[in-house]
């Protein structure tokens, strides 16, 4: 028997069988040994129903106890579990399961976005529906649906875990979340995600005195990887049905949590929260956050080692088709006098923003077309996805054996570290030059003024395209219309583009880089459902807009 991510059964119900492994909003405790049943029952009761290796099941759900289990009863069978995003439109959710042809749809009571207006028959591979809960509030109005106790039949309890693989080797389908065009399913193998889990387990340290907050939606792969790491390990689980920063600091400190994964915004919001509460407060509890899906400012990283003092702080850099993390690093390690994200280390380095090494696992390089340092990262080895589902495999280039693109721009400096530049997609091309927006947004992210910013590019008849930059300001600072503005107003707290751009020069930026007008978005950014720019959708804004004065939109 090859890899299997059931194969944290064994461990959970060896090591924790009477101790609590999971604890699901605020009524649900289970300890290892009912949690694994749970799956038992769940599974046994699937192939009675005539759930069979290589099927698909599609889930839409918040997060629970109840999706841990239906993630493993699935992949025990042999079956292929497809999450799909809760936050879709009923439109985006069709398209994803005309895609993988699912023979099973299973929802929950919660996320009733587009579940309400769905009916079975809209998908003609569906023979079931099944509400995650244990609620009837659906099947009494339809009796075709079914319920999770409904399915459990228990089973007899075998010495050894009998699990089962399908052909493909697919465990899970996750959808990349695209800020452009449709989502695309991605086919990860049992195997990539249990190397993906290793590596976590052996970068951030986690272990079964873990216990973990779940903040990211299961669905998601980031929420994913980290959700299989600890069940490899054997750690407790706390679970949130969506991510509240309220509802995360209260849990956080009435069951002791001591690590949680995160996102800039995530971050933010939690200190936010504990910043207008109590500016002095600490939570010692808490040992080890990784932070993904964008980079920190040195303000969030500041704020969150003086608040989560005991806690090493680590980064990571990603995709989907890589089952998670690529690379590692630790931007603050409380055992050591000063925090190994130095700044007088990387002030000297060119462009790009530092995202670690890559994992023991991974294999990294850049391709380029010229003598720069500076080309796409390419990457390959075990933690790779299979293919994109249903689709016809893209043609490597030549003299890529193996290696995956992955549609980033960065370099490697002598020290084996990544550097992100940015996306081959989002680059501006601005007279003859390439300009990456994160490379400008990570700059002028650095003034204490900005809380949070997105560059793009405008039509130019001069330089085929212009470098825009949509701001918003934190608090307590005030936008004047120059800087000579400045007398009227102290001159710590107000800001003017001609500041900002002379920030973009002190701060290395070339001078083809730093953005010709900045204008104050007074609204939230548009963004993808797992919380990505959408830049084509924030241009066409802009553009309708540019009758309006540019100074605030």
């Amino acid at each position: 028997m090859g890899a299997h991510i059931c194969q944290c059964l064994s461990r959970i119900s060896t090591f924790r069988p009477h101790s609590p492994v999971i604890i699901s909003g605020t009524r649900v405790k289970k300890t290892g040994q009912e949690f694994v049943d749970g799956v038992l029952d769940l599974a046994h009761g699937l192939t009675q129903l005539g759930l069979e290796s290589g099927h698909v099941v599609a889930i839409s759900a918040f997060n629970s106890d109840l999706y841990l289990e239906w993630l493993l009863a699935i992949t025990f069978v042999g079956a292929i579990a497809a999450t799909l995003n809760y936050r879709w439109s009923l439109e985006e959710a069709l398209l994803a399961m005309e895609d993988v042809k699912p023979i099973m749809l299973v929802t929950d009571e919660n996320s009733a976005n587009w579940h309400s207006d769905f009916h079975a028959r809209s998908i003609t591979s569906l023979r079931w529906h099944v509400l995650m809960g244990t609620d009837d509030i659906y099947s009494s109005k339809e009796k075709n649906i079914l319920t999770t106790s409904m399915l459990k039949i228990p089973s007899p309890r075998p010495q050894s875990f009998n699990y089962s693989s399908n052909s493909s080797g697919t465990a899970i389908v996750c959808f990349t979340s695209g800020t452009t065009g449709k989502p695309k399913g991605v086919m990860l193998s049992h195997s990539a995600l249990i190397v993906q889990s290793l590596a976590k387990i052996a970068a951030i340290g986690y272990s079964e005195d873990d216990v973990y907050l779940h903040t990211a939606p299961l669905g998601h792969v980031g929420g994913l990887s980290s959700a299989l790491a600890m069940l490899m390990v054997g750690a407790c689980h706390i679970l949130m049905p969506k991510f509240e920063a309220k509802s995360a600091l209260e849990a956080i400190e009435k069951y002791n949590a001591t690590s949680f994964i995160t996102v800039p915004a995530i971050m933010s919001d939690i200190i936010c929260l504990i910043r207008t509460k109590d500016a002095r407060k600490e939570l010692l509890m808490v040992t080890k956050i990784l932070n993904g899906g964008g980079s920190l400012s040195d303000k969030l990283v500041k704020d969150a080692t003086d608040i989560f003092s005991n806690a090493s702080l680590y980064t990571a850099y990603g995709m989907t088709e890589g089952s998670s993390s690529l690379t590692f690093m630790t931007l603050n390690d409380p055992t050591k006098q000063s925090t190994t994200y130095k700044k007088s280390a990387l002030v000297n380095q060119q462009e790009g923003v530092c995202v670690g090494k890559p994992a023991p696992h991974v294999e990294l390089k850049i391709s380029t077309e010229d003598s720069s340092h500076v080309g796409q990262i390419l990457t390959r080895g075990p933690h790779l996805m299979i293919g994109y589902w249903d689709h016809v495999p893209v043609k490597e280039n030549p003299g890529h054996e193996g290696w995956h693109e992955t549609g980033d721009i960065g370099r490697i400096d002598n020290n084996g570290n990544l550097w992100l530049i940015g996306r081959m997609k989002g680059r501006i091309k601005s007279g003859g030059e390439n300009i990456y927006p994160e490379e400008v947004e990570s700059v002028i992210l650095k003034h204490p003024a900005i809380s949070t910013i997105a560059v793009i590019g405008l039509p130019d008849a001069r330089l085929t395209e212009m470098v825009i930059a949509c701001i918003q300001l934190n608090h307590n600072w005030t936008w004047v219309d120059s800087s000579s503005d400045h007398s009227a107003i102290h001159k710590e707290q107000c800001l003017s583009k001609e500041t900002l751009q002379q920030h973009c020069r002190t701060n290395n930026l070339s001078g083809f880089k730093v953005p010709k007008t900045f204008i104050r978005w007074n609204k939230k950014f548009p963004l993808t459902t797992s919380g990505k720019l959408r830049r084509d959708q924030l241009k066409a804004e802009v553009m309708s807009h540019l009758n309006r004065p540019l100074s605030s939109l």
